[in-house]
């Protein structure tokens, strides 16, 4: 009795420490990350931040093709300034973009004082401009300056643009609010927020869904707004923001909105060292200017091969940068809905525009935004001074679909002493209704941060994207939260 008693015994005894041993995470993991920008650095941090006790047997991976960190925020320097040449602003309400600046111990910069003026322009003429107030004398210049005139000036424009649009103005106000207060349940408490598993589950539980189904300007035809305020300011909006048109998908143009607002802030310095720091302080290994030409699942592991002849072992693999311009080819092959990229040319030239262009007598009349109507006649979106260094120079930044030519620029400069140009492929080009690819690319542990992208493209929407990321390999391969994935709930508008 005692000889059938013991393979039995042995049996269970190899089974029940088999079963223990499967809830347990693997005694050495690696996870690769391919892009440097803010949403492979967000996965990083997000990955340490909710199991730093997996720090000693995790290591993690993250490859940048280009030589430095911080995808589509760069700088650019002219005149030995530094400006934003990539994303640029921030919300008050980017929540990861407040804590990442805490955090990383960043100084956030400060607005620029004075007034800013704005124009509309259609190809010919200002149909709206905003006022401003400034003298070539230094001791009315300083007047000017003193914060009850900058005030007033701030209220008759107020009152400029009421008088155009109306309490339109204040629809399309409360159509944002009700957007950002819906991507806010993005901040909950991770105690009751699922983890989601596909971009539709996660939009639908914020109630979000619904706009990326139809136009913005569907969206806001329905919630009352004039033909003028959507034709003029929307618009231009839309055009500065995503180099779009209101025909864009609702959400993105719900964002765009959100991204004219007051409070808007950047990084002293630049935006790309929230990458950077997160990436410095999540315990990685950055293989810089190394790009990742195949990502094979041979499984129990992925091989990541690149294109400097090196080979890396991974259990989970990340992609967080957009698939839909480079040439990754993936074994067993992905599929994922065609998309194509918005590219927006940015223009940096130090010099004085020609007021002839623009039909006036003098630099000094040009508004400081000149932002157009969504005419394809027209050979920019906008053009904006980053800084005035004297009467006779500024650096400008001009938004563009098309290269801006050498004959062009000087068509609409006097004077240009310098020029750099950038080609970004920025953001998905938005239709509605939107299709998401998977945030699990091949049902195993292959990811794909910017599947959310067609929701809308912001520095802030590719870190909550990431953490989703972050906390679905948690929960999927290291089994690290409890809370379901699975979240099928309609969509409920209040």
């Amino acid at each position: 009795m005692n000889t059938l008693l013991l393979p039995l015994l042995l049996t269970f005894l190899i089974f029940s420490q088999a079963h223990q041993l499967s809830d347990e995470p693997p005694p050495s993991s690696t996870v690769c990350i391919i892009g440097a920008g803010i949403g492979g650095s967000s996965v990083a941090h997000f990955i340490r931040k909710y199991s730093p006790e997996l720090t000693p047997t995790t290591k993690i991976h993250v490859f940048e093709r280009n030589s430095i960190v911080g995808g589509r925020t760069a700088t650019v320097t002219i005149a030995g300034e530094t400006f934003e040449a990539g994303a640029s602003i921030l919300h008050p309400k980017n929540l990861h973009a407040v804590n990442y600046t805490k955090l990383l111990n960043l100084k956030a910069k400060e607005p620029s004082s004075g007034s800013f003026s704005l124009g509309i322009w259609d190809g010919g003429k200002f149909v709206f401009k905003t006022v401003e107030i400034s003298s070539n004398l230094p001791f009315i210049e300083k007047l000017l300056k003193l914060a009850f005139v900058e005030n007033l000036v701030s209220l008759v424009n107020s009152g400029l643009m009421f008088v155009r649009y109306g309490f339109s103005l204040f629809k399309m106000q409360n159509f944002v609010q009700i957007a950002v207060d819906r991507f806010s349940k993005y901040y909950e408490e991770t105690d009751s927020r699922p983890v989601f598993e596909t971009v539709d589950e996660m939009l639908k539980w914020a109630g979000l869904f619904n706009l990326t189904t139809r136009t913005l300007l569907d969206e806001l035809v329905d919630v009352g707004l004039s033909p003028l305020l959507i034709n003029e300011l929307v618009t231009v909006i839309t055009r500065i923001n995503y180099g779009q048109s209101v025909y864009m998908s609702g959400l993105g143009g719900a964002v765009s909105l959100a991204g004219s607002g007051g409070g808007l802030w950047a990084i002293e310095g630049g935006n790309w060292q929230m990458a950077a720091g997160l990436i410095n302080r999540s315990d990685v290994a950055l293989h810089l200017n190394e790009e990742i030409k195949s990502v094979a699942d041979l499984g129990d592991y992925y091989e990541l091969n690149s294109t400097k002849g090196n080979s890396y072992i991974c259990e989970v693999a990340v992609v967080a940068t957009p698939l839909d311009e480079i040439n990754i080819q993936f074994i067993p092959p992905i599929s994922i809905p065609e998309r194509k990229l918005q590219h927006t040319h940015a223009t940096f030239v130090r010099g004085l525009l020609n007021p002839i262009y623009f039909g006036l007598k003098v630099a000094a009349k040009i508004p400081d935004l000149v932002a157009t109507l969504e005419d394809p006649t027209l050979p920019f979106t906008s053009i904006s001074v980053l800084k005035k260094h004297n009467e006779e120079e500024s650096t400008y930044k001009i938004f563009s679909r098309q290269p801006m030519t050498d004959s062009l620029l000087d068509s609409i400069f006097s004077v240009r002493k310098e020029t750099i140009r950038i080609n970004w492929a920025a953001y998905p080009q938005y239709h509605a209704p939107e299709i998401f690819a998977p945030f699990i690319l091949d049902g195993r542990h292959l990811y794909y941060v910017n599947a959310f992208e067609n929701a809308a493209s912001t520095m802030e929407t590719s870190a909550v994207a990431a953490e989703n990321i972050a906390r679905l390999i948690l929960s999927r391969y290291f089994r690290k939260e409890s809370k379901s994935s699975n979240y099928n709930q309609q969509e409920v508008n209040p």
